[in-house]
């Protein structure tokens, strides 16, 4: 069996979500399965040198997960970069934000101005990389608070819509358990 094949059957396909012509691949089916999600983030954490990293910065909402368990399992605490509005301290002068393109339309993501120091290396995670907008805003706020970001762990990858060459173009090493060809 290839490597991860295990944990690609777990994905569930969800077609035409949230719009026409999205295969939109679930790892809910995945998370379910306590041995496999145990195995995502013990081997996403085989590609990280903890003493390498000061924090883990986990993308809204799915990306939260899997940066909890790998905080748990590096002993590095984590950053939560919320969608608009969603920060509990969001006074505008507490909040720094960045707009950004979906793949099926525009959002912004933010942190609390405080969240991190300037200089501190810090692990982008996320559940899914499709077209790297996502991904790329997380890195962009973070990058405007002051961190170092050369890194992210993503547990599918869709190889097709090109996020892993554009966050490459942008100086990130793109780490993907799993890929779903022709999405």
């Amino acid at each position: 069996m290839p490597a991860h094949d295990d944990l690609k059957a777990l994905v569930r396909t969800i077609p035409n979500y949230p719009k026409d012509g999205i295969e939109f691949r679930d790892i809910s089916t995945l998370l379910m399965d306590g041995g496999a999600f145990r195995n995502v983030i013990d081997r996403l954490a085989a590609h990280i040198d903890p003493q390498n990293y000061d924090r883990i910065a986990g993308l809204e909402a799915r990306g939260f997960i899997i940066a909890s368990g790998l905080s748990y399992a590096l002993g590095l605490g984590q950053i939560m970069l919320r969608k608009k509005g969603k920060l509990p301290f969001s006074n505008a002068s507490d909040v720094i934000g960045v707009n950004y393109d979906l793949e099926y339309g525009q959002d912004r993501i933010e942190m609390h101005r405080d969240a991190l120091k300037e200089g501190e290396r810090i692990l982008l995670v996320d559940d899914l990389l499709a077209t790297g907008g996502t991904a790329l805003a997380g890195a962009s706020l973070l990058r405007q608070a002051g961190a170092i970001v050369d890194t992210a762990l993503f547990v599918i990858n869709l190889p097709d819509l090109g996020g892993a060459q554009k966050l490459h173009d942008d100086d990130i090493t793109a780490h993907c358990l799993i890929e779903f060809e022709g999405d």
